[in-house]
């Protein structure tokens, strides 16, 4: 059975999708054992406690400096014992040494398909902001495995979605969440957890196919 810890920052969409995906079967051989994050009050800790999964903070404002709050998070991390962990709308940047511990254990959902508006600066609505200020006809959503370039991890899935007339960031976002994210991130972590995948020479190999 894997591990599953999924680290978020917000609401926790993602992760609610995630639960509700375990629940119907959409999700096997995983069992959602922690849910972490950066801030204390946001809703998706309340997700986590409601779906019975145990849930913690960890804020760096309650740290001297950025290494200090590092080291505390990854010792919550260490302590759910994860076979993989889920970036699931986690905003602040991995540190190395979790990278380098749980190398080719971390995913992220992006909401763009990379390489398209992804890096430094481009998370939640900055990246469907700048998707219509350039007048692109297909976005979408990417799960990649984490490395330590940000966004830079070898590509597990895409999904696109189409923009239209009279999209606002908002709605854009909305409905890249509703036809990519919350069915990517699932299906990754299915994937993963029942073999179906492997990393071969930095890239995402599919060794079968779902049923």
């Amino acid at each position: 059975m894997l591990r599953v810890v999924v680290l978020v920052s917000g609401g926790g969409t993602n992760l609610q999708a995630i639960i509700d995906a375990v629940s119907a079967g959409r999700i096997t051989n995983a069992e959602l054992v922690g849910v972490i994050s950066n801030n204390k009050t946001v809703k998706s800790l309340e997700r986590a406690r409601a779906a019975e999964i145990p849930a913690v903070s960890v804020s760096p404002k309650d740290y001297e400096d950025r290494d200090a709050f590092y080291r505390a998070f990854l010792e919550k991390v260490d302590g759910f014992r994860p076979d993989l962990i889920v970036l699931a709308g986690f905003l602040v940047a991995v540190p190395k040494q979790m990278v380098q511990k749980y190398e080719g254990r971390i995913i992220n959902i992006h909401p763009s398909l990379i390489p398209s508006f992804c890096g430094v600066g481009y998370y939640g609505l900055k990246v469907h902001e700048r998707v219509l200020e350039r007048g692109v006809k297909v976005t979408g959503a990417t799960v990649h495995f984490v490395t330590e370039g940000m966004d830079e991890g070898p590509i597990l899935s895409q999904k696109a979605v189409y923009v239209e007339e009279g999209d606002t960031p908002e709605i854009l976002q909305r409905r890249v969440m509703e036809q990519a994210e919350w069915i990517l991130l699932p299906q990754a972590i299915d994937d993963i957890a029942n073999g179906r995948v492997r990393l071969e020479g930095g890239r995402c190999v599919r060794t079968t196919q779902r049923d």
